[in-house]
């Protein structure tokens, strides 16, 4: 089988990576991939932007499935395109993703389709966005209505901070994304992240994950798109998993499909688990990054073809996942300043001895080359060191003996990720 992976960061590294294992892969590509992805796929220079090139380029390669990570080209139609050219796509229609697209659009849907979620309201207009907090007592949960990279929410502590942030938001804060807000009701409880693979009419389980999104330790300070993650959640029981699945991710694919727009992909449901029981976060219509590579360290099964076959509509003639015991942490080291500015072109050494270590793989999420051949930083999250162990402990250690092994004197890391497990362990 032909496969074209569609994204350059560290989820396409990660699925790549475990696509490339394997044994119905006879060609494995990407575009634009990058140098981390080379080793297992050929990579090909057609930005995720250039929708009309990356049609181009599947028709030409005749590839069998393309399997699309990031969600702008999503957003913007790519699967759409695809599908018209009669290629097998892993990633939802325009339509189906304005789940994403737009949590305005997502909330509506939410409540059309009595799934749980916060109270909210949705303004272009400081002042009856002001006006609609009289209803909530902080903290105020305000989210930019389109894509922000995952960076477009902020929790304003006070009323004070809150109207400040209406006015920012609403004033080009985040450009357009910001021009319409979303302002929810804070929810309390614990968050945790469940996968889902669809093809249109069926779904099937792909796993649960924890990230932190905070910038500090602790889960202090700016929202990123996202430090580390690990996997399995302990939160997510099996009986939070069935309640998950019947009144949120089922309603969400019939809701979709009986309103003209299956889904074919994977869903992400950020879930916050609250003493009402679950309610959603937010929906996103792609694998979370960094949650997709420690899924895809602990799948034991052959993923290819339930990507394949969610493409395809026949996911229910599939097995679920097999899943290892065995937890799997990743740690994301970033360049410093992010999530604001940051200097790119620093040198990191050290990645393929730790590449070696057992049970350790490094993703490359916004690495280059320099003219040396070195592995230099290109981004703001730039690498995804994932460690799998006999138990969250064991992985902890082996995931920072890793970290403390990268040299990159410009980078740094959170040293808590799976804190919470951690702690109650």
């Amino acid at each position: 089988m032909k496969v074209l992976v569609i994204g350059s960061g560290g989820r396409e590294h990660a699925l790549v990576w475990k696509i490339a294992q394997s044994p119905l892969v006879s060609s494995l590509m990407a575009a634009p991939g990058s140098p981390g992805m080379a080793d297992n796929a050929i990579c090909f220079d057609v930005p995720v932007s250039d929708l009309d090139g990356l049609v181009t380029l599947a028709t030409d390669q005749a590839v069998d499935l393309v399997v699309v990570g990031p969600e702008n080209p999503l957003c913007d139609g790519l699967a759409d395109m695809l599908r018209e050219n009669g290629i097998a796509t892993f990633g939802p229609s325009k339509a189906a993703a304005m789940l994403e697209t737009s949590k305005a659009f997502a909330k509506d849907f939410y409540a059309r389709h009595n799934v749980p979620t916060a109270r909210y309201g949705v303004f272009d207009d400081a002042t009856k966005a002001k006006a609609f907090l009289d209803g909530f007592k902080p903290p105020y949960v305000l989210k930019t209505d389109g894509l922000a990279a995952g960076k477009g929410v902020v929790i304003p502590q006070t009323r004070e901070e809150a109207e400040a942030e209406i006015d920012a938001f609403l004033s080009g804060k985040f450009g357009d994304a910001s021009s319409t807000l979303v302002i929810e009701e804070f929810m309390h409880g614990e968050e945790v992240s469940v996968f889902a693979l669809c093809d249109g009419t069926d779904v099937k389980f792909f796993g649960a994950a924890q990230d932190h999104k905070r910038v500090g330790e602790g889960d202090t300070g700016l929202n990123t798109g996202g430090m580390g993650a690990y996997s399995p959640a302990p939160i997510a029981t099996p009986e939070l998993i069935e309640t998950v699945m019947e009144t949120i991710i089922k309603p969400v694919t019939t809701g979709l499909a009986a309103d003209g727009a299956p889904f074919q992909g994977v869903l992400f449901a950020g879930i916050m688990v609250t003493d009402e029981g679950p309610k959603v976060v937010e929906f996103n219509i792609r694998f979370g990054d960094p949650e997709c590579q420690v899924l895809m360290m602990r799948a034991k099964s052959d993923i290819l073809p339930l990507l394949d076959a969610a493409a395809r509509g026949t996911l229910a003639a599939q097995p679920d996942v097999d899943w290892t015991h065995d937890p799997a942490i990743t740690v994301v080291m970033a360049a410093e300043g992010y999530p604001g500015s940051y200097a790119k072109g620093s040198v990191i050494t050290g990645i393929d001895a730790v590449n070696e270590m057992t049970g350790v793989q490094v993703f490359e999420a916004g690495t280059a080359r320099n003219e040396a051949g070195d592995v230099t930083a290109a981004g703001g999250r730039v690498l995804n060191v994932t460690a799998i162990g006999e138990s969250l402990h064991y992985a902890a250690d082996r995931v920072y003996a890793a970290v403390d092994d990268i040299e990159w004197a410009d980078g740094f890391c959170r040293r808590d990720i799976a804190w919470r497990a951690l702690k109650a362990h």
